[in-house]
Parts: structure tokens; C-alpha cells; sequence
């Protein structure tokens, strides 16, 4: 048996890498788009790039400064995904879960202070479903299961994973058991067509007795007064994910672009950028894109100004915050696959960036946030209708 020390859970956070050289963003940048099929073939982020992110801080960007983070703005953490997305999709969905922190707010504060004692960098993934049984015992609960899609796993520092604990009252969202990611073991499962290098692998836990203050409910309150952990934490967490899908996007246009540009047609026809019908189709690619960016950024902006000015987000407010979150993954997969169709032949290569973008974007949209359930709850709300539960 496996007993959690909550004293000793910062040792499984990497130390600060201090003196070591890292690459400017868009150097970065460059190096992960350049490295995309590596990733892909080894089914996970490199580590070298994990800490590179780190010290661009996007793990301590949303962190409170009482926490030692920036305390950035969502828009500001979004945005940074977006490009690294841009690059590659796998490494923007694994940037994502910088937004940790709005989980892991909900943990009692004297947790928290010990969970980023060492470093405001701390890596976190999640296993979430499905909740498995974990019986009260002396000490806490004893944490025992297997849980799928803990996307980042293999560059994390800390894991939480679902538990139905005994002797607790029934929630209606999942708890979740905070553990260092040593204490988990990770089974390579992921085997996918897309997003493959997000590492999203099986955890496995063997009796890990984990102390009732190492857990919290998902989307539970915060106990920290910062307005990121005010947020709506389940609408951010599909954010994170769904501004993956625009990243892709873009990162496809601007291929299109240099590949249109620059090649002849095998058959003697005109440039792909001299032919009217791609000029035409591109020019709506670029405009369906600008406009679910606008949407999804303006419904982000405006509960962010909310909750700057003391005030709580309303219902309203946060169903646009889901609604924009699916149109844009479903614009974002939809523009990214006409833009490999203007591309002809040279884009279902394996070799072609374009083909990896649409397998890429096809995957975000088949996640549980972003299903066509959204429509229907959102419809609901916009005829004054309660939406189901779990929604809001």
C-alpha cells in the first residue's frame, strides 16, 4: 500500500531551470512546428519543451501572485495556446492545461500553498472519468482505478483523478483525488488519429491513501479570492481546448498560404493562388475564422470585465462562454478542412502539414465540451428555458 505524504508532494515538482538556455517564443514556436511528427510518433510533448513553456510562463500564467504566478487574464492565457496551437496542436492541447489552477482552487488554501510551495510551474493533469469507489479509511481515502484521457501525463508533476469517495454526500460533478504523479502509474494507451502527441494515456492507481484535504469537487467554489478562480471553471476548461481548434486553423491558412504561393501544378494548371474559385474560398476560410475568434474572445472579455468589476458572471453570460466555445471548434475543424481541400493532392501526404491539422482538428471536435448537447442547452437558455444540468 501506497500511503500519500502531503508534506512531500512539491519533490514531485521539477525545479526552476535555472541557467539554462532557453529558445525566444517564436523560436519556440518555430522548434515545435518543426518537431511535430516527432511528438506524434512518440506519442508525447518532449520534456525540454514542457520546460521551455514553463519559462515562457504558461503554467504560471493564470497562478495568483499570492501563489507566486502572473495572475494573467484568460484572453492572455488563450491566446498564447492559440499560437503554440498554430504550431502544433498536440503541444497548444498540452499548453492548455496550464489552466490548472482554476481546478485545483478549489482545494482547502493551506493545500494550495503546499502544492506550489516550490514553484508557481506546477504541471497538472487530470483523469477524470469514471469516478471510482474510493472507501474512507484512517488517513483519508484509498484510491485505487484506472482513468482515461489524462492528456500531458507524461510531462506532469501532479495527477487528480475521479473518486466516489464512502461516507461522503453524493455530488452531481466528480471529485477529484490530488496526488504527485509519481504516486500514479501511466499505462501508453493512446492510440489515436489525431492529437496524438498529447500523451492522453490511462492512469493507474494502486492504493494511494490520499488525506480528505487533497481533494476537492470540479467546479466546486474557489477558496481563493482571485477573479481568474472566480472564472466559471467548467466554461474555461472547455475554452482552453476549443481555442485549440482556432490555433489549427490559422496554422492551415498560413500553410495554404506558402504552399499556393509557391509551387507549380504537376498538369500545367495556373498556381493554386492564381485560380479564382481557391482565392473565392480562402477569402471565406478567413473570414468564418475571424468570426468565431470574435465571438469566442468578445463572450470571454465581457465576463472577464465582469468579475473585474466585483460582479458574478450571469447564466447568460456563461452559456455564450459554452456556445462560442463549440462554433468555434466546429468552424475551426470545418475551416481547416477546406483549406486541405484547396490544397489537392499535396495535402493528404503524411508529410504535409495540412493533413496532421485536419486529423488534429476532427479530434477536438469529438470532446465531450463541445458536443451538440451545447446547442440545445444554449438554445433552451435563449428561450428562458433552465438547460440541463451540468451545463452552467
Amino acid at each position: 500500500m501506497l500511503t500519500l505524504e502531503p508534506e512531500h508532494i512539491t519533490q514531485a515538482c521539477p525545479p526552476p531551470s535555472n541557467g539554462v538556455a532557453h529558445p525566444s517564443f517564436d523560436e519556440l514556436l518555430s522548434d515545435i512546428r518543426a518537431r511535430s511528427a516527432e511528438f506524434a510518433q512518440q506519442k508525447f510533448i518532449a520534456p525540454d519543451v514542457i520546460e521551455s513553456l514553463k519559462h515562457h510562463g504558461l503554467y504560471r500564467a493564470l497562478v495568483p501572485r499570492t501563489l507566486g504566478g502572473e495572475e494573467r487574464s484568460p484572453r492572455y492565457f488563450c491566446e498564447k495556446v492559440e499560437r503554440i496551437a498554430q504550431a502544433d496542436g498536440s503541444a497548444g492541447w498540452v499548453a492548455s492545461f496550464g489552466m490548472g489552477i482554476t481546478y485545483l482552487a478549489s482545494l482547502p488554501i493551506e493545500t494550495l500553498r503546499k502544492v506550489y510551495a516550490a514553484s508557481p510551474d506546477v504541471v497538472f493533469c487530470a483523469g477524470v472519468f469514471p469516478p471510482q469507489s474510493a472507501p474512507a479509511v484512517e488517513g483519508g481515502f484509498e484510491v485505487s482505478g484506472r482513468w482515461s484521457f489524462a492528456s500531458g501525463c507524461m510531462g506532469a508533476s501532479i495527477v487528480g483523478v475521479g473518486i466516489a469517495p464512502t461516507g461522503l454526500a453524493t455530488q452531481s460533478l466528480p471529485r477529484l483525488a490530488v496526488m504527485p504523479i509519481t504516486k500514479a502509474r501511466i499505462d501508453p494507451t493512446w492510440d489515436v488519429i489525431g492529437l496524438t502527441g498529447t500523451g492522453s494515456h490511462d492512469i493507474v492507481v494502486d492504493k494511494v491513501i490520499v488525506p480528505e484535504e487533497w481533494t476537492f469537487v470540479r467546479g466546486s467554489a474557489s477558496t481563493l479570492d482571485a477573479p481568474i478562480c472566480r472564472y466559471p471553471s467548467l466554461s474555461f476548461a472547455a475554452q482552453v481546448l476549443s481555442v485549440v481548434s482556432l490555433g489549427i486553423a490559422r496554422g492551415a491558412i498560413e500553410e495554404l498560404k506558402g504552399l499556393a504561393t509557391g509551387r507549380i501544378s504537376v498538369t500545367g494548371a495556373p498556381r493554386t493562388a492564381d485560380r479564382p474559385q481557391v482565392q473565392m474560398e480562402i477569402a471565406r476560410a478567413e473570414a468564418s475564422l475571424r468570426a468565431a475568434r470574435a465571438f469566442f474572445y468578445d463572450a470571454m472579455d465581457e465576463v472577464w470585465e465582469t468579475l473585474l468589476q466585483g460582479d458574478t458572471p450571469t447564466q447568460e453570460q456563461i452559456s455564450m462562454l459554452r456556445l462560442s466555445s463549440t462554433h468555434a471548434t466546429r468552424a475551426g475543424a470545418e475551416v481547416t478542412r477546406s483549406v486541405q481541400m484547396l490544397a489537392g493532392m499535396t495535402g493528404i501526404y503524411r508529410s504535409c502539414p495540412l493533413s496532421t491539422q485536419v486529423q488534429d482538428s476532427l479530434v477536438v471536435t469529438q470532446h465531450a465540451f463541445m458536443g451538440d448537447i451545447t446547442y440545445q442547452n444554449a438554445g433552451a437558455m435563449l428561450f428562458g428555458l433552465k438547460p440541463l444540468p451540468g451545463y452552467l
